[in-house]
């Protein structure tokens, strides 16, 4: 097939440069893809497989064309159309064999016939393929490693591979057949539980914050955040945080919002006073606290929600304090820096008001309240996702309406046949705008989540996470301080290569087990601390895939911004930490214990952020740093009295650097 004559085109979202055919094609897919969910979510719900089969086929055939074969700055030419020829029908194949022939295979029950395993083959190569693409190498690479692993053993296809394979790692081997089986035609495969949230809850949930994005609502954020703190010290640097709050909480991805807020906050905060490698970083900590902090947690909420048999709603209100006490530490940074640097705020010219933030954009907070209100009301995600979406354009197009046949008529602007068919064209390229960017943005995680469930199969099948906690249990000793570094690690290096999603499906199919088995820690706190060590790879050098994103903004070099943003999110290492050895937060108990833990909590990372920078009211020394330091261990520590000593050394401290800082002469600007 030859390459269309049409000029190539810059493809929005995305670096690959498409000719205009692709791209109608792209819209038209995304469009049907957006409109079937719906449909899916509020009118008329699928059974699971026929929802996650018809899912997966357009999300990948929706991949093989945004993502050509050889790279984003190649054409396609000849061999490349003919290999995504290949993919699409592979693609269809996937999704239109399972949805024509459900009711056989589950009377075959096991006793699979042999267009099963041909057609199963077809579909994990294909979806291994999708992944490369729209996800990165590293994931298909650890798909591939595996289904090596699963026909690694006496009984398997690769025999002789599993006599290089360590003791502990040992099993009997499987065949091609009861392989592909497991990946395909079971229920913990491709189509298993990580695939189902992303086809349900996460997809309708994306699409609701791809409208708030093509609405305007970004802006919104931003400027409510300026209006709020502008005028304080380091004041964009904490507008950077709150508006990173705010719509980290709707989106899916950390880089993303970094790319969003970033674009507006970075230049202020460079202009401000900050150097640019802090600049990056704290907008990369600030967007990476996005993904913990409801309602959506970057996908996270809907997953722990199905793992832990816990409802949705609840996940939503005990990561709530969680998520103020790492955003709380974040803004300490920066206030800190602020001091430190002797910076001021913005004048009131330069900012927005919050009155008239609130008079042009109060309409965004509509599906929001919409929202939460239905969640509060036990009503299902995936339904509340569809009401939210519905809410968002019908509180958009009334709006518009009212101005232009209310408002601009008394400005002069007549209203004719003419304009009025020009808004309505330009509100239904806006509809179109929306359910497109919606089902581009979810290619990813969805892929994500079909090769976490290949990962998932093979655990499951081969009882790897069984041999995972006995190697846990092994190397730490019995230690759960350091099982949660090992988690801590593991999580570091599977994060080079998987996105945030995929990294703590894997992680907790391994992990979970020995944490709640062997350790004793309560199985939503296990899922909450993996989840959050997760995230690390965002901000943790070597890949800090946001500090990257965050220096490219800022025009810094990578690592610089990446060990700041390292530094900046330090309460995503010790929140969790805190979560095991405090577990009342999370599993709730008295209330004065709640609140005592909340405290201790809050002032232990100020405490700590005072004592990394060595600056609070004014210069800290190295001792009060080194007590502070010794008295986190000891709030940390599950031991009343241990705690109440570390209180007293912390409030000591910072109480003796708001004394020195009395004495001082007027604050000058500290260099450093």
């Amino acid at each position: 097939m030859n390459e269309p004559k049409q000029p190539p085109i810059l493809m929005p979202g995305g670096n690959a440069i498409q000719p205009r055919m692709v791209l109608w094609s792209i819209t038209i897919v995304a469009v049907g893809l957006s409109l079937f969910q719906l449909y899916s979510a509020g009118i008329q719900p699928l059974g699971l497989f026929y929802q996650r089969s018809i899912h997966l086929s357009l999300i990948m055939i929706l991949a093989f064309l945004m993502f050509p074969a050889f790279g984003p700055t190649r054409k396609r030419g000849v061999l490349g159309w003919a290999i995504d020829l290949l993919f699409f029908a592979g693609a269809i194949l996937t999704g239109g064999y399972l949805v024509l022939n459900l009711d056989e295979i589950f009377s075959r029950a096991g006793f699979w016939s042999s267009t099963d395993i041909l057609v199963a083959c077809i579909a994990t190569v294909t979806v291994l393929e999708a992944s490369r693409r729209a996800v990165g190498f590293g994931m298909t690479v650890i798909g591939l490693l595996a289904i090596v692993y699963a026909f690694a053993g006496p009984r398997g296809e690769l025999p002789w591979l599993g006599q290089w394979m360590p003791g502990i790692l040992e099993h009997r081997g499987y065949g091609i057949d009861r392989v592909a089986g497991q990946l395909y035609l079971g229920q913990e495969g491709i189509f298993g539980l990580p695939l189902g949230v992303a086809a349900t809850y996460i997809f309708i949930f994306v699409l609701f914050g791809a409208f708030l994005e093509c609405t305007g609502a970004g802006k919104f954020f931003i400027d409510m955040a300026y209006a709020a703190t502008g005028r304080q010290r380091g004041g964009p640097a904490k507008a950077a945080v709150l508006a990173s709050a705010g719509m980290g909480s709707i989106s899916g991805s950390a880089i993303a919002n970094v790319v969003t807020t970033g674009a507006f906050t970075i230049p202020l905060m460079k202009k401000l006073g900050y150097k640019p490698k802090q600049a990056g970083g704290i907008e990369a900590a600030a967007s990476t606290g996005g993904q913990i902090m409801p309602p959506l947690m970057g996908a996270g909420a809907f997953l722990i929600a199905e793992y832990t048999n816990t409802p949705y709603l609840e996940i939503v209100k005990v990561s709530i304090l969680p998520a103020i006490m790492y955003f709380a530490t974040v803004y300490l940074f920066v206030h800190i820096i602020a001091l430190k640097q002797g910076m001021q705020g913005l004048p009131k010219s330069e900012l927005p008001q919050m009155r008239q933030v609130m008079k042009d954009g109060w309409h965004f907070l509509l599906p929001l309240a919409v929202l939460v209100w239905l969640l509060v009301m036990s009503m299902s995600p995936m339904r509340v996702g569809f009401y939210a979406v519905v809410t968002m354009v019908v509180v958009a197009v009334l709006r518009y309406a009212l101005w232009f046949f209310f408002v601009a008529p008394s400005q002069g602007q007549a209203v004719t046949v003419s304009r009025t068919l020009g808004v309505i064209r330009a509100g239904l390229v806006k509809l179109v705008e929306g359910l497109e960017l919606g089902a581009r943005n979810a290619v990813a995680v969805s892929m994500a989540c079909a090769v976490a469930g290949i990962i998932v199969g093979v655990v499951g099948l081969t009882g790897l996470g069984l041999k995972f906690s006995s190697m846990m249990l092994a190397f730490s000793g019995g230690n759960l301080v350091l099982a949660l570094v090992m988690v801590l690690l593991a999580s570091l290096v599977l994060g080079m290569g998987l996105p945030v999603t995929a990294s703590y499906i894997v992680l907790i199919v391994l992990v979970g087990p020995a944490l709640t088995a062997e350790f004793g820690v309560p199985l939503l706190v296990a899922h909450l601390v993996v989840f959050w060590y997760s995230q690390d790879s965002n901000v943790t050098p070597p890949i800090a895939l946001a500090g990257f994103a965050g220096a490219a903004i800022a025009g810094s070099k990578p690592m610089e911004t990446s060990f700041q943003a390292w530094k900046f999110a330090k309460g995503l290492y010790l929140i969790p930490l805190f979560m095991v050895f405090n577990p009342e937060i999370i599993m709730g108990g008295p209330v004065p214990v709640v609140i005592w833990n909340g405290i201790i909590a809050i002032l232990a990372l100020g405490a700590f952020a005072a004592a990394l920078e060595g600056y609070l009211f004014t210069r800290m020394s190295w001792f009060p740093r080194i007590a502070i330091t010794a008295a986190i261990f000891g709030v940390f520590y599950p031991n009343l009295m241990t705690e109440i000593a570390g209180v007293v050394v912390m409030t000591v401290a910072i109480g003796a650097n708001w004394l020195a800082s009395r004495r001082e002469a007027p604050a000058t600007p500290v260099s450093g």
